[in-house]
């Protein structure tokens, strides 16, 4: 009987391509599936095709899949989740707070965790407009726009822009709810079966494992791929986002899930209120 090849996508950030390398790259044995050449792509292009159902395995933000759960399930490994690591509002020096509910914010896609958080911290901000990540704060330096709501590596370089940051969103959510922030996951298709989700997410927590043991393994891939190419802001982006959550979300990263999906349903963002079972 043929093993069926799986679709995978993830995004080129260094921590998504840090997890993934030694899996993609044939270092880690599956078995009852292969893998399908990776798709890499940038999380709202992921959070789409996921909502299209397109993949079989796919990373996405938390916001989408709360849109997804009849159809994907939740690995418990590859996750990004922590402290101190949300996305931040940012804007031109001359933007103030008093104006700032007349300024068009970009945010870096409908279904993405920023964009869920802009809205439940700022309900006041109506005017958003949806641009890939790693344009917004070029066009917030040349003044196509006032504000947006920036992530992944920007984190660590909007000072070069000349920006101001605004309010970081993910310490509001911290500070609100006591949970660390969810911000993105692995999810599969749930027809693949449990047994093959079982060995899909033991794979992956081997793939980080090994990254772990020996980072430079996957260092020209992560660099290949990366949106900044300083060594120090990729080594910094990955001490951000790869942490114990990513090799399982445990007890207390499902509950910080389950009280995001929560609190979309509360905002009327998602239909229905689901929960991610305890393991």
């Amino acid at each position: 009987m043929n093993e069926p090849a799986l679709s995978i996508g993830f995004s080129p950030c260094p921590n998504d391509t840090f997890i993934f390398h030694a899996l993609v790259s044939g270092r880690i044995q599956t078995k009852g599936f292969s893998l399908s050449p990776e798709i890499l792509a940038d999380v709202e292009t992921l959070n789409e095709w996921a909502i299209a159902g397109r993949l079989d395995v796919t990373k996405l933000s938390f916001h989408a899949l709360g849109h997804v759960l009849d159809e994907y399930e939740l690995l418990s490994t590859g996750a990004a989740l922590g402290r101190g690591c949300g996305p931040l509002l940012v804007s031109q020096p001359d933007v103030t707070p008093n104006t700032l509910s007349q300024q068009t914010i970009a945010v870096p896609g409908r279904y993405t965790t920023a964009a869920m958080l802009l809205k439940m911290c700022h309900p006041e901000y109506q005017k958003t407009t949806v641009m890939r990540f790693d344009e917004i704060m070029p066009a917030l330096a040349v003044g196509k726009i006032g504000a947006g709501v920036i992530i992944h590596e920007s984190r660590f370089t909007y000072h070069h822009y000349g920006l101001q940051l605004v309010t970081d969103l993910g310490a509001w959510w911290e500070q609100t709810t006591g949970h660390p922030i969810p911000l993105g996951g692995i999810a599969a298709r749930r027809t693949l079966g449990k047994a093959v989700i079982r060995e899909l997410q033991s794979a992956i927590r081997q793939s980080l494992q090994t990254a772990f043991r020996n980072p430079s393994l996957s260092s020209t891939y992560v660099k290949k791929h990366a949106q900044e190419i300083d060594d120090q802001v990729i080594g910094k982006h990955i001490g951000l986002y790869v942490n114990d959550y990513s090799l399982d979300l445990g007890a207390e990263g499902i509950s910080a899930v389950n009280e995001f999906l929560r609190r979309g349903y509360t905002a009327d963002i998602f239909k229905t209120d689901r929960q991610i079972p305890t393991k």
